[in-house]
């Protein structure tokens, strides 16, 4: 922990907001403020009437909102306030859900804690990074991390790329695209009746639906305009800018439901890694190995744990490697650091002799009574090399066979660290 400012620090308060999420969203609304089209603006209003709205009930809300969102990538209003809504869900926690009659028992900082933990936990456990898990910082809390704003490359951040759309929408003025009417003119018009609904209103489902339709049908008459009029002069470049549109709203929807869905779960998937871990380090004490080993009915588990003696036996920091050619200078390194090859001259038969007798491979009955040509002749015989020719040739061959055998056992326990050390 740093000293420096920590006491300032405690004894102010952070101020988290999503206050940046909401200037960059008020960026866009204000697109067509020079050009005196406000039909960006109104979508973002009308959304934010109906959900401010104390008259309508939730199921009104909802089949308001699904009557105007004819077409999604243009009813602007609804995906970006959706954001700052979701966005402060997250400051507040009651994204994670509580049961009924219980209280909000999350917080924003329970919620930064599951996220660093899984950061360490998630390579320790799966041997991948978060993010190929889908698990990382920006999977949970991306949308307050500035990510669409902001990118750490070359490509343009997704709210750059939606003001341009819609710039450029704007300057073929499609606010009066719709051939029915204007399109501002029905959003503010929707607007207007909301406000003008009270606690004692009667019987304006009527009115209400008239007007939802009316938008309804602009979207559409924007949409359809834009597709068969040629405002370009080019159908294919207004198809493009439709589907450029449809692409940034996608992007916005796919990474609030992906921190959804992991922040509705975090409080489980947390636990599980957790716990997860916790078993694994008891698997050092045999006693618990063996129990464990016992009760769990996964014979993943029951691997891990008969075997973890045995992996355990097999790792030697000696032996880590992360390339082949690294290996092979491992496998190097590790003979001469036992003094291997031990014999250099084939033609010291006592030498090669001793040696052989050394190999796990040779059965050593009755070799006190062998002189030590016949000790070489014999060990020839057992590893099926032959025997024609001199002592010396006999010899010869035999001490390539046993200096590669004492290469071989190296790599195979360099095999047996990587094996045991590896995620499976």
């Amino acid at each position: 922990m740093i000293n420096k400012g920590l006491k300032s620090l405690v004894e102010s308060n952070p101020n988290f907001s999503n206050q940046s999420l909401e200037n960059a969203i008020n960026d866009i609304k204000n697109v067509d403020k020079d050009d005196g089209y406000s039909w960006i603006k109104s979508s973002i209003d009308v959304d934010t009437a109906i959900e401010n709205n104390t008259v309508l009930t939730a199921s009104q809300k909802n089949d308001l909102k699904d009557t105007i969102n004819a077409h999604p990538h243009l009813n602007v209003g609804r995906y970006l306030n959706d954001v700052i809504r979701h966005t402060n869900s997250i400051l507040d926690a009651t994204i994670v859900p509580i049961p009924d009659g219980e209280p909000q028992t999350a917080t924003f900082l329970e919620l930064l804690q599951y996220v660093h933990s899984m950061q360490n936990l998630i390579p320790s456990l799966y041997g991948v990074t978060p993010a190929e898990k889908s698990r990382s910082v920006n999977d949970h809390l991306g949308t307050l991390n500035n990510m669409f704003s902001e990118t750490d490359d070359s490509s343009k951040p997704v709210f750059e790329s939606i003001t341009e759309h819609l710039q450029i929408l704007n300057r073929h003025n499609v606010n009066a695209l719709d051939e029915d009417g204007d399109l501002e003119d029905d959003l503010d018009d929707l607007l207007a009746f909301l406000d003008s609904i009270v606690a004692d209103s009667t019987d304006f489902q009527q009115t209400l639906n008239t007007y939802a339709t009316a938008v309804n049908f602009a979207f559409r008459g924007a949409h359809l305009f834009l597709l068969n009029a040629g405002i370009y002069g080019s159908h294919t470049d207004i198809i493009a800018l439709g589907l450029a549109l449809h692409a940034d709203r996608e992007k916005v929807v796919a990474q609030m439901n992906l921190e959804n869905s992991n922040l509705y779960n975090i409080r489980t998937y947390s636990e599980s890694l957790t716990n997860n871990m916790g078993y694994t380090s008891l698997a050092e004490d045999s006693d618990l190995r063996r129990l464990m080993s016992n009760v769990s009915q996964n014979t993943n588990w029951q691997t891990y744990f008969n075997d973890y003696e045995t992996n355990v036996a097999n790792l030697n920091p000696i032996y880590e490697t992360t390339t082949d050619s690294d290996k092979e200078a491992i496998i190097d390194q590790i003979l001469l650091n036992k003094g291997l090859p031990d014999v250099l001259d084939y033609v010291d038969l006592l030498g090669v002799a001793n040696k052989a007798i050394k190999d796990d491979r040779i059965d050593t009955k009755n070799f006190d009574s062998y002189t030590t040509e016949q000790i070489i002749t014999k060990c020839c015989e057992q590893l099926g090399i032959t025997t024609s020719g001199t002592v010396f040739n006999q010899s010869n061959f035999l001490l390539n066979i046993l200096n590669a055998y004492d290469k071989q056992k190296v790599a195979e326990a360099l095999d047996l660290n990587e094996d045991s050390n590896t995620l499976s």
